[in-house]
């Protein structure tokens, strides 16, 4: 690790940390292109980013397939979306906390006849405290990064046989907060000091670090892959912590956030703009190409973490 911290401080450029604080007031750039008779595969879409993301594809005539934890919130997503945009829009109930549920999620996706034009990866969860889930696993890391490798590493075959196809994962400026990188051997937080931002940061390191050999298998097959940082929005992130946080994410941080509109006008301006099509492999801050922070680049690492994370994930077994 030590090696490792000496290599990132050289690496580390403040011109890059300025663009991003420029890039966080720029605003998305649009498409107005219609996206009819193309089929979205949204996670975590009945609320925040993921809700107006989903209405957004609707709007511009996409067929939507949600992967969502709520049964009700589905049904009721389903119905508005059904209802005022004339789209077909199914769902898959999954709590992407636990392993089994994504591995049926992403078995479903495999399983589908119709090709998967756009597959956006929005669920997320922010901790103040270590969780651990029914897999012994720490809940940051399974939601934000181990469920979105496991359903990228099953789709390979799908995705590449359709020669044709746009992966977005929502993915963070936060990634910063992991400024020596992440611990291969303690990914679960069992042997440091935990940290919900340290945490969130690692998840999203580990998230651009798996984009890295996703793009290496993606290469020259039509399919793209992107990470994004949906912008400083005012979302519901947070309410699986404690009344103290709650007060200060309302009374505090939600004054100084923007609207979460613009993220989905990024997102979709990702996956549906022609001028996106051939790019892959990169980081963006809404719609602006950005230098991910050192510890995100780096391809030893990242083959490291790609063996690591098909033990984590029991893909040798599924």
């Amino acid at each position: 690790m030590k090696k490792k911290t000496r290599q990132y401080i050289k690496e580390y450029k403040w011109s890059n940390v300025w663009a991003m604080i420029k890039n966080n007031r720029k605003d998305p750039k649009i498409c107005t292109d219609r996206f009819s008779g193309k089929l979205v595969v949204i996670t975590g879409a009945t609320s925040g980013i993921g809700y107006l993301t989903a209405k957004k594809f609707a709007e511009m005539g996409a067929d939507l397939f949600c992967i969502n934890r709520n049964l009700d919130k589905s049904e009721k997503l389903k119905q508005e979306i059904e209802s005022s945009y004339s789209v077909k829009c199914k769902y898959h109930i999954a709590d992407l906390s636990k392993l089994s549920d994504i591995h049926s999620a992403a078995d479903t996706l495999v399983a589908l006849d119709s090709d998967i034009d756009v597959l956006i990866h929005n669920a997320g969860v922010y901790l103040t405290k270590p969780e651990y889930t029914e897999d012994n696993l720490e809940k940051t890391l399974v939601v934000h990064y181990l469920s979105t490798f496991i359903i990228n590493y099953k789709l390979q075959q799908k995705l590449k046989a359709q020669h044709h196809a746009r992966i977005i994962m929502v993915g963070s400026e936060g990634h910063r907060f992991a400024a020596w990188g992440i611990d291969i051997n303690d990914l679960n937080w069992r042997k440091r000091r935990y940290s919900g931002l340290k945490s969130y940061g690692s998840a999203k390191t580990a998230q651009l670090l798996s984009m890295i050999i996703f793009h290496d298998i993606f290469q020259d097959s039509g399919v793209t892959i992107n990470t994004m940082h949906p912008g400083a929005v005012k979302t519901e992130t947070g309410q699986e912590n404690g009344p103290v946080y709650k007060w200060f994410k309302r009374n505090f941080l939600d004054k100084t956030l923007r609207p979460v509109g613009i993220s989905a006008d990024a997102i979709y301006f990702l996956a549906a703009d022609q001028s996106m099509k051939s790019v892959s492999g990169r980081f963006f801050n809404l719609t602006t190409d950005e230098d991910p922070a050192p510890p995100a680049t780096d391809r030893e690492v990242a083959e490291e973490l790609w063996k690591k994370s098909i033990e984590l994930s029991i893909l040798n077994n599924n």
